[in-house]
């Protein structure tokens, strides 16, 4: 499979469209292909929640939160936290609503199952944009914004989600709003206190071990622990855990080790789970999912952009109203309202979704309709928009 991503990045460099188009036709076609000619894929659903919430989404995390300056960050943190944490919070309630009403019929979601849609569609991915900005020289702090946003968003999300599920798959009589609401706050902080933990013990490891190699490999170990022992000792979020590390262990790095094989080797790590969710995506989609499914993923697109002209037009000006915030001009807002992107995170979630939540078809098949939107629609239109709104500014 990895193979085939690098066969196919060319393809997308030629075409000029994002990478994770052409892994989803190519997983699409290749899955195609194989069951027509009566081979098996190996792929069994019952094997991707481990693999996504213990491997992908860490790695992903983790090679995030290492590669964030956390020194340039500070200076915008105030709308990062705000973005990513109360108004990502309002979002995945606003979709979550928009999708209940939406598909309010008798087979239509319970609100648990709503919220969790929510969620899984609130986490944004700056990724597909953030090489096209630094080709483009949109502004630094823009950039930031948008970085920091999706990680922290990200990881919010996924505590939110593991939340939700499992409230989702509860009876009706053991759901309890505020004990709910005290154990999504354990679950946040306890993760980021353990993370923290066990990033500075691996930055005290690198201080002792010399070299790249011991570097990247105290690093490996600090995300996986923290992953573990997070989940299985403490019984906190493991993302948050992974994501406080790697803000330790990357900014270590960068103040004092300045070792440039760990990004690379991290870059490495993300390449793969990146290229891995895309094609199992591609090889998970049927055709039958666009013909039953059409107007729940149109329902859900619109619910997302609904929800994100909200939060971009209506909520976060006021946090820019603030001592010491630069805000945000009319054209700025534009661009972080366009390029609120869904990716990796949003399918990972999709694809790690349990048989025994209901309609648990319905969230992939809206979560895959959303995140085709972006790849078809959203990210090839950036260029566009950056170039019209740079022409009107000058």
């Amino acid at each position: 499979m990895l193979l085939i991503a690098l066969l196919a990045e060319p393809v997308a460099d030629r075409l000029r469209v994002p990478f994770g188009v052409v892994l989803v036709v190519v997983g699409f076609a290749g899955s195609e292909a194989l069951v027509a000619m009566g081979v098996d894929t190996g792929l069994r659903w019952q094997n991707f929640a481990d693999l996504i919430l213990y491997l992908f989404l860490p790695v992903l995390v983790f090679e995030s939160a290492l590669r964030l300056d956390v020194r340039k960050t500070l200076q915008d943190l105030a709308p990062i936290l705000y973005l990513a944490v109360p108004l990502f919070l309002v979002s995945a309630f606003l979709i979550g609503a928009a999708v209940y009403f939406g598909i309010h019929h008798p087979t239509g979601l319970p609100w648990p199952v709503a919220l969790l849609t929510g969620a899984l569609l609130s986490a944004t991915d700056p990724g597909a944009v953030s090489a096209l900005f630094q080709r483009t020289g949109t502004e630094a702090r823009l950039l930031r914004i948008l970085d920091g946003e999706g990680l922290f968003s990200d990881a919010t999300a996924i505590v939110l989600f593991s939340l939700l599920l499992s409230l989702a798959t509860a009876s009706a009589d053991q759901v309890q709003i505020p004990a709910a609401v005290l154990e999504f706050l354990r679950i946040l902080f306890g993760g980021l206190v353990t993370g923290i933990l066990i990033g500075g013990l691996g930055v005290g490891l690198i201080f002792t071990f010399s070299g790249a190699i011991p570097c990247a490999i105290i690093s490996l170990a600090a995300a996986l622990f923290s992953t573990y022992l997070a989940e299985q000792l403490f019984q906190v979020s493991g993302v948050m855990a992974v994501l406080a590390a790697g803000l330790v262990v990357g900014e270590a790095n960068r103040r004092f080790c300045r070792v440039a094989f760990l990004g690379t080797l991290w870059e490495l790590n993300a390449y793969v789970a990146n290229a891995l969710i895309f094609l199992l995506v591609g090889a998970s989609i049927t055709l039958g999912m666009f013909a039953n499914q059409w107007l729940a993923m149109l329902i859900g697109i619109g619910a997302v952009l609904l929800a994100r002209a909200v939060l971009i037009y209506g909520l976060f000006p006021p946090i820019c109203w603030a001592p010491h915030i630069a805000p945000l001009n009319a054209r700025q807002r534009t661009v972080l309202y366009w390029t609120g992107l869904r990716g990796a995170v949003t399918l990972a979630l999709a694809l790690s979704l349990p048989f025994e939540l209901e309609a648990w078809y319905t969230v992939q098949s809206i979560a895959y309709g959303v995140v085709l939107f972006t790849l078809f629609l959203q990210a090839p239109t950036v260029p566009v928009l950056l170039k019209r709104l740079r022409s009107r500014a000058s």
